[in-house]
């Protein structure tokens, strides 16, 4: 009896979790360059000193979606959208390298570049500098031109290049801070092949309807769960008091 009682307490307790994570999801739905996580429950073995009789349900976060986002035209020029696979890098509060999506840049009062997150984003020698300026555009492969405050046209000059990089996703995780991160530790190189386009920024990826469907199967299975774990308190009371008759 006891091991309906903690298959069902593992079970509820597993499906608040995956809950959690689909939450998560349609909280972001809105955040530019957001990847949904992916949840799944799957059955586990308790090892221990004697046989794994008893099993529990366990939901983990495998992976995360690398299904691109909708592009979203805004025609500001420190907007950026990568227009195929590949990342921003961008300097952590720790100081580490991370990479994002998220392409809706700023110059801060220092004339640092930041990514929505506030992060600096890293150019060819670290963070990225610009003194300032009349007028700013990004190309392509990421160089950013600006023309200096109070000159003109003929002053415009390439000043840094945006680090675009393009890791195996196999080598990626994201972080709870939202943030991509290589597995390994190791700093991704460069990449070439990685292109973005100005004026756009990249819709997250996330499909409500799917993870609000979830979440209401989640949610009828958790009533199921303590349902369960009512009717195994109930049996055992009877079978008590048929003991104690006896």
């Amino acid at each position: 009896m006891d091991k309906s009682l903690y298959i069902a307490m593992t079970g509820a307790s597993q499906n608040t979790q995956a809950t959690a994570i689909h939450a998560n999801n349609l909280a972001n739905v809105s955040t530019t360059g957001f990847r949904a996580d992916f949840a799944q429950a799957r059955a586990m073995p308790v090892f221990g000193e004697s046989h794994p009789s008893r099993v529990y349900a366990m939901t983990e976060r495998p992976g995360t979606s690398f299904q691109p986002g909708s592009l979203i035209e805004t025609g500001r020029k420190l907007d950026v959208a990568i227009t195929n696979d590949g990342w921003v890098a961008v300097q952590a509060p720790d100081g580490s390298e991370a990479y994002t999506r998220s392409g809706n840049l700023s110059v801060d009062v220092n004339g640092v570049l930041q990514a929505g997150s506030g992060l600096p984003v890293i150019g060819n020698g670290g963070p990225i500098a610009i003194a300032p300026f009349d007028s700013i555009e990004i190309g392509t492969d990421g160089s950013i031109s600006i023309r200096p405050l109070g000159t003109g046209p003929e002053s415009v000059a390439v000043v840094d290049r945006i680090k675009l990089v393009n890791p195996d996703k196999a080598n990626l995780r994201k972080d709870p801070d939202g943030l991509m991160r290589t597995r390994d530790g190791a700093v991704a190189e460069a990449d070439a092949s990685v292109n973005v386009t100005a004026g756009f920024l990249e819709s997250s990826n996330v499909n409500a309807i799917q993870d609000l469907t979830e979440i209401i199967s989640l949610s009828r299975q958790f009533e199921l769960q303590i349902k369960l774990m009512s009717n195994v308190k109930e049996n055992s009371e009877v079978s008590a008091r048929l003991l104690q008759v006896g």
